[in-house]
C-alpha cells in the first residue's frame, strides 16, 4: 500500500516516521514542493548567521534512508482526485495513494494596503526562500520595516539586529507579542530591542506603501501621516493554509483551513490532515502531535488529539528567556492573577476556581517544571497550603490516589 503524505515540516516528517516505526513493509513516500527539511522556527538563526541552510534540518542524518522513504522534493501538489485516488503534480505527473496526509502547511498573507502586493522588495517570512532573499536584500539597503510583532515579526526583527539597517516595527497593537506576553513581559524585550536601536510603531496602521519609478519601496506611510522610511519591508501580518489545490476536490475546508476531526481525518475517507494547513493552533508542538496522531490512525489505531492549550510557546530573544502558556491577561474579573517579580525574574498565574487557563515564566525558568505538574495533575491550586510560586517537586512526591497532594 502507498502511504503519500503532502509537506515535509512538522507534521509531514513526524507522521513518515511514525508509519515507519509502526509498519516495515509500508510503501512511504514524502511530496515537497521544498528541496530542504527545516524548522521554520528557527530560520532567524539563519538570518543572523548562527547556523547554514544544513544545520535547520531538524532530522537525523540519513533520515530518509534510515527510515526508507520516498521524498520527492521540490515538487508541489497541484490538485487532487479523491475518486481516483491520484495527486497532480506540478512536473506533470500524478501520484497514486492508498491513503494520503496533507501537510502541506501555509503561505504569508499580505494584507490589502495600498502597493503592498505589488511592490518589489515586500517579502514575508515564512519558508527558506523567504529567508536567503531576506538576507540578500537586507545587505543592500539601510532601512527595514517590519509589518506586524507577532512570533514571525519578532523572529525577523532578530535576526537582523546585527545587519548595518535601521530597523522599525509597526504593529496596530500595544506592544510586542500581544498573544503571548502581556505588557510587562513584552515591555522587558522593547526596552532591550530599544538599546539595540530599534524603533517601534505601536498602535497606528501602514495604508500606503510609497514606491519609486522602479516600483521599489521608499517609505510606509502610516494612517497618522507619518511616513517611515524603508525600502525592504517584511511582512508579518498572519498567515493563510495552503488549501488551493483542494478546490473542486470534494475535501470539506472552511475559513480557516481544511477541516479534520480529533483523529486526523477529512471528510474523506483515506484522506488525512495535520498542521498548519488546518489554520488552526499553528505552533510546532502542535502540528508535531497532530502528524502523529494522523499517522496512527491512518494505520488503524485509534488515538485522538487532545491538546491542554492551544497556545503554548517558549521563546528567547536578546538574552532573556520567556514561556507563556494559554491566556495572558485575565479576560474579567472572575479570574485571579497571582504574579512575583524577583529582579529580572517575572511569573503569572491566570486562574480561575482553582484551574490554570494561562502563565508567563520570564527570566528564570526553573518554575516551568512546577508548573507543568499543576497542569498535568489537574491540582486544584486553591488546596495549595503554601504560596503558590514557593512550590517545588518535592511537593508532589506526598500524593493521593486521586493525584492531589498535601503538605
Amino acid at each position: 500500500m502507498a502511504y503519500v503524505i503532502v509537506g515535509a515540516s512538522a507534521s509531514g516528517i513526524n507522521a513518515a516516521k511514525t508509519l515507519r516505526e509502526n509498519d516495515k513493509t509500508l510503501e512511504i513516500i514524502l511530496v515537497s514542493k521544498d528541496e530542504y527539511v527545516y524548522s521554520r522556527c528557527i530560520l532567524h538563526h539563519f538570518l543572523d548567521g548562527r547556523r547554514e541552510i544544513e544545520a535547520l534540518d531538524f532530522t537525523p542524518n540519513n533520515f530518509f534512508e534510515m527510515y526508507k522513504i520516498k521524498w520527492i522534493k521540490g515538487v508541489e501538489v497541484i490538485g487532487i482526485d479523491v475518486k481516483e485516488k491520484k495527486l497532480k503534480l506540478s512536473n506533470n505527473e500524478d501520484l497514486s495513494y492508498d491513503k494520503v496526509l496533507l501537510a502541506a502547511g501555509s503561505s504569508s498573507f499580505l494584507p490589502p494596503i495600498e502597493n503592498l502586493r505589488t511592490a518589489n522588495n515586500v517579502i514575508g517570512l515564512r519558508n527558506l526562500d523567504d529567508a536567503i532573499k531576506i538576507k540578500e536584500e537586507a545587505k543592500k539597503v539601510k532601512n527595514v520595516a517590519i509589518l506586524g510583532a507577532g512570533l514571525v515579526g519578532v523572529d525577523a526583527l532578530a535576526g537582523l539586529l546585527d545587519y548595518d539597517v535601521n530597523i522599525t516595527l509597526i504593529e496596530m497593537g500595544d506592544r510586542i507579542l500581544p498573544l503571548q506576553l502581556d505588557n510587562y513581559a513584552a515591555n522587558v524585550y522593547q526596552e532591550r530591542l530599544k538599546e539595540e536601536g530599534v524603533n517601534f510603531k505601536f498602535g497606528v496602521r501602514a495604508e500606503k506603501v510609497i514606491v519609486d519609478d522602479n516600483n521599489n519601496p521608499v517609505s510606509i506611510k502610516l494612517n497618522t501621516e507619518e511616513e517611515v522610511p524603508c525600502e525592504l519591508i517584511i511582512a508579518c501580518t498572519g498567515v493563510r493554509a495552503n488549501v488551493g489545490f483542494l478546490n473542486d476536490s470534494g475535501i470539506e475546508c472552511d475559513k480557516f483551513g481544511l477541516i479534520i476531526n480529533s483523529k486526523g481525518e477529512t471528510n474523506v475517507k483515506d484522506v488525512y490532515g495535520a498542521g498548519d494547513i488546518t489554520g488552526r493552533n499553528p505552533i510546532w508542538p502542535t502540528a508535531v502531535k497532530e502528524g502523529i496522531i494522523a499517522a496512527n490512525n491512518m494505520l488503524g489505531k485509534e488515538i485522538y488529539m487532545n491538546d491542554f492549550f492551544g497556545s503554548k510557546n517558549t521563546m528567547n530573544f536578546c538574552g532573556v528567556a520567556t514561556m507563556s502558556l494559554g491566556i495572558v491577561n485575565k479576560p474579567d474579573d472572575s479570574y485571579k492573577e497571582e504574579t512575583q517579580v524577583k529582579g529580572k525574574d517575572y511569573k503569572k498565574i491566570i486562574h480561575k476556581d482553582g484551574i490554570i487557563y494561562g502563565a508567563i515564566v520570564q527570566g528564570d525558568l526553573s518554575y516551568v517544571g512546577v508548573l507543568t505538574q499543576l497542569i498535568k495533575e489537574n491540582i486544584d491550586i486553591r488546596k495549595v497550603k503554601k504560596p503558590l510560586f514557593d512550590v517545588d517537586y518535592s511537593d508532589f512526591f506526598n500524593e493521593k490516589e486521586n493525584l492531589e497532594f498535601v503538605y
